[in-house]
């Protein structure tokens, strides 16, 4: 089964930008990047990152304010400061053994540096690749990595599988089958999401007093290191 989808992959898989390298740092800022966030969304952010600070001292030494900006609208703001974080560490410390040490990365992206950039023999398992794994009961290797991210992402859907198009339909167990959808995230429009994300945009252009914002937002941004207050004021980090 594995050797069909590698197949598949070598005449499908899609052209990634950051499947174009084996750079720590650029895989690293595609992870954290694609975080709860679409493939489509991400690619003109990370081209546009990667330009503006092409290794991981140029980050590092970037003032947080202009991270912070750099990543407006691509939501959860928190991961621009982590990524800023994991890049001040690894500038001073170097690369740990451990991946998780670093800010924001958790095991599934832990996993995906080491597999794409250090070339370990690991496996990184997200929502895709358990949803191939399970619907076809098979256990692939570290090797069809991104096929199978591919291939949950494009044919093996969420509800509604596209069968007809899947080079593993022959031997799939789930071959045909429906699924019941997934709990719908709540929606952005009028959510305390949106008045985060809308103060963060106000406070990219300039100084707020804190009495002409929502406290309860200013407070939450503060609290994810998003913004400080000082006398009074509310701005962007340095």
């Amino acid at each position: 089964m594995e050797e069909d989808l590698l197949e598949w992959f070598a005449l499908n898989g899609r052209d990634l930008p950051w499947r174009h390298t084996k750079d720590p740092y650029s895989i690293l800022v595609s992870e954290v990047m694609l975080q709860q966030t679409q493939v489509d969304r991400v690619r003109p952010y990370y081209l546009e990152w990667i330009n503006r600070w092409s290794t991981i001292e140029s980050l590092a030494a970037a003032s947080l304010a202009d991270v912070i900006t750099a990543w407006q609208g691509l939501g959860y703001n928190r991961r621009a400061v982590n990524l800023h974080r994991a890049a001040q560490m690894v500038t001073r410390d170097g690369w740990p053994d451990n991946l998780r040490t670093l800010p924001g990365v958790g095991e599934y992206t832990a996993a995906a540096i080491a597999r794409f950039a250090f070339e370990e023999k690991i496996l990184p398992v997200d929502v895709n690749v358990t949803r191939v794994s399970q619907r076809t009961g098979y256990e692939f290797s570290y090797v069809a990595a991104s096929a199978l991210m591919d291939l949950g992402a494009t044919i093996c859907l969420a509800r509604i599988p596209q069968c007809d198009s899947c080079p593993l339909s022959p031997q799939c167990m789930s071959r045909g089958r429906k699924f019941e959808p997934k709990r719908k995230q709540s929606a952005f429009e009028g959510s305390f999401r949106q008045k985060r994300s809308h103060t963060l945009r106000l406070l990219t252009k300039k100084e707020y007093p804190l009495s002409s914002l929502d406290d309860k937002v200013v407070h939450s941004l503060l609290n994810d290191g998003l913004v400080v207050i000082e006398d009074g004021i509310v701005r962007l980090p340095l």
